[in-house]
């Protein structure tokens, strides 16, 4: 299921990449729309590219691997009298 999921939301991720690509290069990057479209876009991958950071961050694939749950030392006996 994560591959899958991985997949798409990279998917997902890269379209809206393409679409402000077609915006500069269709030369409407400079009006209002096209800034306004690309600043959407950007958002919509970054929305998508943050669920695959996340997603690979707790399943361990990057930075620190998960550290096993600490366990409760006893404490020591006290000594009062």
């Amino acid at each position: 299921m994560l591959p899958l999921m991985l997949l798409i939301s990279i998917l997902l991720g890269l379209i809206p990449l393409a679409g402000i690509a077609w915006i500069i290069v269709s030369g409407t990057i400079t009006t209002v729309d096209g800034l306004f479209e690309s600043l959407i876009m950007l958002s919509i991958s970054g929305i998508f590219f943050l669920n695959v950071f996340w997603e690979l961050r707790d399943h361990g694939f990057l930075g620190k691997p998960k550290a096993a749950p600490a366990t409760a030392k006893p404490a020591p006996p006290s000594e009062d009298s």
